[in-house]
């Protein structure tokens, strides 16, 4: 079995590239033949929201999102995002609790970790 992929983005998109460029590097990721989940912490959720466009790098946000949602890539995030949060319909958006992330995050066979 191909190894399983966790990229973790927990950056600021509001004040950093480094968000949008970690959603690049997932998606790259993505299409070889490992499973990957994508785990949203803090701030990192707005890359999911409307406001996308407008963050740092929200360039390349836009030409990569519409192809994680079409790919169906796993997104997880923290209970209770989708409370605070208005995510953009189409992405397959999971939430979990804290030990559940920790978890997935723990039995990664690859964790890329983006702050």
């Amino acid at each position: 079995m191909a190894p399983e992929i966790v990229v973790v983005i927990i950056g600021n998109p509001r004040q950093s590239h480094r968000p949008a460029e970690a959603m690049r590097i997932a998606l790259g990721l993505s299409t070889g033949p490992n499973p990957l989940k994508l785990v949203l912490l803090h701030d990192a959720r707005l890359l999911l929201t409307e406001e996308a466009p407008d963050l740092v790098d929200g360039e390349i946000l836009e030409k990569h999102l519409p192809v994680v949602q079409e790919c169906q890539i796993p997104i997880i995030v923290p209970q209770g995002s989708k409370d605070e949060f208005v995510f953009e319909p189409g992405f397959a958006i999971r939430e979990h609790s804290a030990q559940e992330i920790a978890l997935l995050i723990f039995q990664g066979d690859r964790v890329l970790i983006f702050t």
